[in-house]
Formats: C-alpha cells, structure tokens, sequence
C-alpha cells in the first residue's frame, strides 16, 4: 500500500490488535493511552461512543465503571498526599510519580501547588505519603516520561503531568482485578 492510499479502519484496527497481542495487559494499556494521548484522543470520549456503537458489549458485571466528574475535588476524600495514595492505590513508584504530579497540581495547598515536578518533589512526597522512595529517584521521572505520562517541562530536571498521566490518575487508579 502506497503512502497515499489511505487505510480502512478494518486494517487499522488489524494492525493494532496485532502489534499489541503480544503485550502483557498492563503495557497493552499503556501503550493505547500513550498513542491516543499522542493523537488527542480523549479516553472517555471514545468509551462512550463505543458504548454507543456496541451497546450490548457494555453492559453486564465484567465492564469496567467509568465516573465522570467536572472537578477532581467533588468526589475525593482528599487530604493530602497520603490520603490521596491510600484512595489511588499506586502499585510502582512510576504511579506514584503521576499521583504526585496530579496532587500538586489538583490538590496541594497554595504554596505548594506547582505544574511541574522534581526529583525533590518525589522526595517530598514519596515520604509524606509512605510509599517507598525508588533507588533512583531521577530515573523513575525519566521512566515515567518514556511510558508516556510526563512532559518535559520548561527547565531541566523538571516534568509535568500530560493528558495521559493525568488520565491514569483520574481515570485508572486504583486499578482493579476483572
């Protein structure tokens, strides 16, 4: 197929399965928040019309609940870092990293509050919240960048949350066995 040509859904979707399939569930999951990240694709946006589309397909206990709210504050219970990692539930210190970046930039006090975060933000706030502090605390902003869920920010060694992060925040955690 010549560059020009443009593909049928039924091949693009093709393509994707397979480069997929060999993927364990929880990089598979990465990997599409990542690539619709990149596109602009609004996760919740394309559940709801493949609701749509397949109706039947959603429904029954084994489907995943989506909630939908305006503002992160109107149904948390949060705190402060550590109340938010006990209701998020991070399971590796790359989640935590998001959970820190979205803290501070949805829910930490004025003063604190900040769009972007740093190895001394990690510190900080590993600490605060109980959670292990990684053996290389820079390199798991550097991991979280390569998986798809921080940005560069505008001076070095910083990073902000992107679409994805955020989405593996609001919208994943805590993750839950199907």
């Amino acid at each position: 197929m010549s560059k020009s040509e443009k593909k049928s859904i039924g091949t693009a979707i093709d393509e994707i399965i397979s480069a997929l399939s060999d993927l364990d569930e929880i990089t598979r999951s990465i990997a599409v928040k990542a690539a619709c990240g990149h596109l602009n694709i609004n996760i919740c946006a394309s559940e709801a019309i493949a609701s749509t589309l397949h109706p039947t397909q959603n429904t029954g206990s084994s489907a995943p609940e989506v909630q939908h709210t305006s503002t992160p504050q109107q149904t948390s219970t949060v705190k402060d870092i550590r109340s938010l990692k006990e209701e998020k539930v991070p399971s590796n210190g790359i989640e935590m990293t998001c959970l820190v970046a979205y803290y501070l930039e949805n829910y930490a006090p004025e003063g604190e509050a900040s769009p972007d975060i740093n190895k001394k933000d990690l510190e900080k706030y590993f600490k605060q919240a109980g959670f292990p502090l990684p053996k290389a605390v820079s390199q798991t902003l550097i991991d979280a960048k390569a998986a798809g869920y921080l940005d560069s920010a505008s001076s070095r060694g910083r990073y902000k949350l992107n679409p994805v992060g955020h989405n593996l925040v609001a919208h994943s955690l805590p993750r839950t066995k199907k």
